[in-house]
């Protein structure tokens, strides 16, 4: 591939699954930024391994598999770390009580199923995101995360069995 198909083949993938990736990207690093970061270092590696792309499988997948990658490499990292400790630092040193404007605002329905999904275990965070945010099917979410089809359906199972109970208190708790 010359470079500029592999230009004209980025573009369009960039525009096609960008927002999808920077989605999948934050619910792993829940940080808008980084998670632009990590998409963009994806898109990178893309650009420099289209070649080897065997079409074995959609590109999508192929990009989410590296996206996936590049935010658990940075979850390893040591600046990640860093950060937790900062935040932790920063956390202890607020006021106890919320603002009025932050407790409305966590009040949204939207919010709480958003921060319930979030406390998930990462192994049933990352599967429910892929199934119900991003509507892949149990296969492409196996292919994309390298695990047999059956770890999917048993991972989506018991996220629902966890996520039910969590769901009832967030959404009957609110008023």
């Amino acid at each position: 591939m010359d470079k500029s198909e592999k230009d004209y083949m980025l573009d369009k993938v960039m525009i096609k699954y960008g927002n999808e990736l920077v989605r999948l990207a934050f619910s792993y690093v829940k940080d808008v930024e980084i998670a632009k970061d990590l998409v963009q270092n994806s898109f990178i590696k893309c650009y420099k391994n289209i070649d080897s792309f065997r079409y074995d499988s959609q590109i999508k997948t192929w990009l989410y598999r590296i996206t996936i990658n590049e935010c658990k490499d940075y979850l390893r990292s040591w600046n990640f770390k860093m950060v937790l400790v900062k935040d932790f630092i920063n956390y202890t040193n607020r006021s106890v009580l919320p603002s009025t404007e932050k407790t409305v605002i966590d009040r949204y329905k939207n919010n709480e199923i958003k921060d319930t999904i979030f406390s998930l275990p990462k192994v049933y965070r990352e599967v429910v995101y892929l199934y119900y945010y991003d509507s892949l099917k149990t296969e492409e979410i196996a292919d994309v995360l390298d695990i047999p089809v059956n770890t999917v359906k048993t991972r989506l199972r018991r996220a629902k069995q966890r996520l039910r109970p969590m769901l009832k208190e967030a959404i009957f708790n609110e008023g």
